[in-house]
């Protein structure tokens, strides 16, 4: 990534000096707002003149809504790749994670078209679809051309004479004559009796995925050689009809650094270090690929490394990194071996629960990828070290203010509470954690109320600060030694400096009664709102201490609240969905517990569920053909429900 993480006003974001800063590359580029909401994301052949084109005084014809779009412009970061085609996937990618407002004219259904191979079936066929599901198939994109892809498929049908009806093999075979394509030779019929066997038409498949594998040039020579051939016999039609497939052959397999084969999870580091000097600083950068894309970047800025190889901050890195987050991929990728690989792998693994391996790609895709994290990490230490230093003491700034309001030595690691529900019905609730001021959300943690049935909002903090400090309680009770670096490698064992509770007197009290019944001394703070719903100042003591709105420390504890409100409303409405959708496959005949849950794995809501012909349904292997057309007719009978 191009940049650390950007102050939230113009008055701490020099735009003058950092459009000066933009590199000459492709990449994507993110507009955010005052409160940091993202407002544009765009992608550029080259950041330098794009991002620069916004800030100009004289533009004519950009629009209304552009211009309302640029006033509102606080910050700006942006994420260099090696090409625009990388640019536009990442740049779908964002829109749809963020849904920014000025992105209107492109946040809608359109997709980008995958291949889709059908691997699951017995006579598998090629597909375009338009995402990718966890069906055992195998999926080759995204790709920004559908004509392209579709011609594509018709190439690789005609070449290995692949079927592409919908005929259900082997049930169907010998039931029909075989269609025209048989007769022209473009399909092998696998449907005939006594015709191409499943271990011949695979072979063919085999084939089609190697070719969409990347190891298309046999293929191309394949095309040029006939292409030469007809233009030498002058039939120039089919010459050019050759050069055609060959354009769009090119054009669909360009390798996708930004995304791979479903399923892919893994992590790409990148560092890159000051000169040598006692006060040498380094960046480390992530780039984090869940089922084949590219879904997140952080970047983490090291200090005082002088002398200090970087494998070894690798290593530091990696362990300390791993220890809270709450996911752990099977693949970290990283520019350089680190001295304690084996003993860093067996502890990741144990963590994980299944192996992780650490690599250091030598060639090809991974190793471009690795290269890609390390040039955008020294972007962020060369143009952004000073800014970064002036964002860390502004935060780190933040939290002193409030230990200072309270009367605390440091607050440098805060958690803060809330309850979400709808009239007592799936009861959850949020920790969120900040650290010097920042939010860490690898130790964010939520729960779902147990013990509470109803609206009580008391009982349910109750039980959510009883469960998180037994099992603080318990963790510490098994490091040896009581250490704070081993707190720091468990979930729970980390205390705050300071405990902040969505709410006044009684919140506050609620948490000091847990405290006290578990033997603990913790500073407790109620973060209290106005008429209006707005943060007015923190509840300590038994006293509300009014705070100047204006500084640091109000705005960080009006991140923070939102932040824990937020966090915990995304909660539950993730678990009012899967109940709702659980509910409604309730009533489908022939659904039972392992083919709901096949289902819910599936689909995403019950929307896509009615949507999904018989095919796809039948493609998943929990649901047989019959269940599968008992389940479409569910949906459509009486025009649908």
């Amino acid at each position: 990534m191009a940049t650390q993480p950007q102050p939230a006003s113009r008055n701490h974001f020099d735009v003058t000096e950092e459009l000066k800063k933009l590199p000459k590359k492709p990449g994507v580029y993110i507009m955010h707002g005052a409160e940091d909401t993202i407002l544009y994301v765009g992608k550029a052949v080259n950041l330098h003149n794009r991002v620069r084109s916004y800030f100009q005084k004289k533009i004519v014809g950009r629009g209304p809504q552009i211009d309302s779009m640029v006033r509102q412009v606080a910050w700006f970061e942006y994420i260099v790749t090696d090409s625009e085609l990388e640019a536009l996937i990442l740049e779908n990618n964002l829109i749809k994670e963020h849904r920014p407002k000025y992105n209107t004219m492109l946040v809608d259904d359109k997709t980008y078209p995958y291949i889709k191979v059908t691997v699951n079936e017995p006579y598998p066929r090629l597909l375009v679809v338009r995402e990718m599901k966890k069906d055992k198939a195998r999926y080759f994109g995204p790709f920004t051309s559908g004509d392209a892809v579709r011609s594509t498929i018709e190439l690789l049908n005609r070449m290995f004479e692949l079927r592409d009806c919908n005929r259900v093999l082997p049930r169907d075979i010998g039931r029909e004559r075989p269609c025209i394509n048989y007769q022209i030779h473009r399909c092998c019929a696998p449907c005939m009796a006594g015709g191409t066997s499943q271990e011949d038409y695979r072979a063919r498949i085999s084939r089609a995925v190697e070719f969409l594998s990347g190891h298309y040039q046999p293929l191309i020579d394949e095309l040029t050689e006939k292409m030469e051939e007809a233009s030498a016999q002058m039939a120039f039609e089919k010459a050019a009809e050759y050069r055609d497939l060959i354009r769009d052959v090119r054009m669909v397999t360009q390798k996708q650094k930004m995304s791979e084969e479903v399923g892919e999870n893994r992590d790409i580091l990148g560092i890159a270090k000051e000169e040598e000097n006692a006060d040498a600083d380094a960046v480390v950068q992530t780039f984090f690929i869940r089922d084949g894309r590219l879904i997140g970047r952080e970047h983490f800025y090291m200090t005082h490394v002088g002398g200090v190889p970087k494998a070894e901050i690798l290593s530091e890195f990696i362990r300390q990194f791993y220890a809270g987050t709450p996911f752990i991929p099977r693949t970290i990728m990283l520019p350089v071996d680190v001295e304690d690989r084996a003993v860093i792998e067996e502890w990741l693994s144990d963590r994980k629960g299944q192996k992780v391996s650490l690599i250091v790609p030598q060639r090809g895709q991974k190793e471009r990828l690795v290269q890609l994290a390390e040039e955008n990490a020294a972007l962020i230490l060369s143009k952004d070290r000073e800014r970064l230093k002036r964002e860390e003491g502004r935060t780190i700034g933040a939290a002193r203010e409030v230990a200072d309001w309270l009367g605390l030595k440091h607050a440098d690691r805060m958690e803060a509470y809330d309850i979400s529900n709808i009239s007592g019905f799936a009861n959850v609730g949020s920790m969120v954690v900040f650290e010097k001021g920042r939010p860490k959300r690898s130790d964010y943690r939520k729960f779902a109320i147990r013990t509470v049935s109803g609206p009580n909002d008391y009982a349910c903090m109750h039980e959510v600060l009883s469960r998180r400090f037994e099992h603080g309680l318990e963790e510490r009770a098994e490091i040896a030694g009581d250490t704070q670096d081993g707190y720091s490698l468990s979930k729970f064992a980390r205390f705050p400096d300071l405990i902040l509770m969505d709410g006044g007197r009684g919140q506050v009290n609620i948490a000091l009664e847990v405290l006290k019944e578990l033997g603990l001394s913790i500073p407790v703070a109620g973060m209290v709102k106005d008429d209006h719903h707005r943060t007015r100042g923190l509840y300590f003591n038994n006293v509300e201490i009014p705070i100047d709105t204006r500084s640091e420390g109000f705005k960080l504890i009006t991140r923070i609240q939102d932040e824990a409100h937020r966090f915990a409303i995304e909660y539950h409405r993730s678990l009012r969905s899967r109940a709702q959708t659980e509910s409604g496959l309730d009533q489908i005949p022939g659904v039972g517990p392992a083919r709901r849950k096949a289902l819910m794995r599936t689909f995403r809501s019950m929307q896509e569920l009615r949507s999904a012909d018989v095919d796809t349904l039948a493609s998943i292997p929990e649901i047989p053909r019959r269940e599968a057309q008992q389940i479409y007719d569910y949906f459509h009978q009486d025009n649908g429900r």
